[in-house]
């Protein structure tokens, strides 16, 4: 497939920009969400600058942008398609009600952007529904286990906010998100919906079927159950030096699952146990639910 931004065009708009603005494009990062899988959101939040083309429609880009809480940040564009004429600078609360009329190209500055990413989310941003989210810090630990790069394929099962920061940090790659329960997809649905993120893909099982048209996850991760050893030999299966992050909460299930995983080629297992206290407007430590993390690596 060809697509709508060519080099060139990207150079042209480039140096349009650097004729008209102030900008160090030395440190502008380019997002073109005219290709699959591309989520501005999460992009702007974590560059100061960030040059993004778009094809004609998008009629809430800047509405989703300032419920993100990026209404302050600056949009520079001009009219038309073409990287010619006057620069107009607007703040994105100024353009609620303005949709992308042309293919072009426009610069957002964040210069509140942060320089890291969000491990551990707190859990009041995702949206409400069905789901019981995990704890933000035992999130930023399994997260950390999942060792994810932007370009890693990721599969999620029955780990909602895990599959939303997840889909933030691999821009170039695509989390495929497993949920049962025709609820919780629901509430997945919104997440992505309220995040802006283009690179999930919702489903409600694993097979050789379901997985057949989407991209081979590097890495999976699941909450422990009855279906697990199905699931796993199916991904394996796609993807021999699979890497492995499992969650469960059952001493039981814990104990058993490195002889699992062995019985299915992954030697070098790592069990951990994750325990966060809080102190309470008491004064006392509250325990949240200790989880006991079992991660590998297939192939090695």
């Amino acid at each position: 497939m060809d697509h709508l931004f060519t080099n060139a065009h990207i150079l042209a708009w480039l140096q349009y920009f650097s004729d008209n603005t102030e900008v160090d494009l030395e440190r502008v990062k380019i997002l073109d969400i005219t290709r699959k899988n591309k989520n501005l959101i999460p992009m702007v939040e974590s560059h100061r600058t960030v040059l993004v083309f778009t094809e004609a429609g998008h009629p809430d880009i800047f509405y989703r942008m300032f419920n993100a809480g990026l209404g302050e940040c600056t949009v520079v564009y001009n009219e038309g398609s073409e990287p010619v004429g006057p620069i107009q600078r607007s703040k994105v609360h100024d353009m609620l009600d303005r949709g992308i009329n042309a293919s072009a190209g426009m610069l957002i500055l964040n210069p509140e952007a942060r320089s890291t990413f969000k491990f551990g989310m707190d859990n009041q941003a995702f949206a409400t529904g069905s789901v019981r989210y995990v704890g933000s810090e035992i999130r930023a630990v399994i997260l950390s286990k999942m060792r994810i790069d932007e370009r890693k394929n990721l599969c999620v099962i029955s780990g909602e906010s895990i599959a939303v920061e997840a889909a933030m940090m691999c821009g170039e790659g695509t989390v495929v998100a497993v949920e049962y329960s025709s609820r919780d997809r629901k509430t997945l649905e919104d997440n992505v919906a309220q995040f802006g993120l283009n690179n999930v893909a919702i489903v409600d099982h694993v097979d050789e079927k379901t997985m057949a048209d989407l991209p081979v996850p590097d890495v999976v991760m699941l909450v422990a159950s009855a279906s697990m050893e199905q699931e796993l030999r199916c991904l394996l299966d796609r993807n021999p030096d699979l890497e492995i992050v499992i969650y469960t909460l059952d001493f039981e299930v814990a104990a058993k699952l490195p002889g699992l995983l062995r019985s299915l080629g992954i030697a070098d297992v790592e069990v951990i146990q994750v325990t966060v206290s809080k102190l309470s407007g008491k004064n006392t430590f509250d325990t949240q639910p200790a989880p006991w993390l079992i991660s590998g690596k297939a192939g090695e």
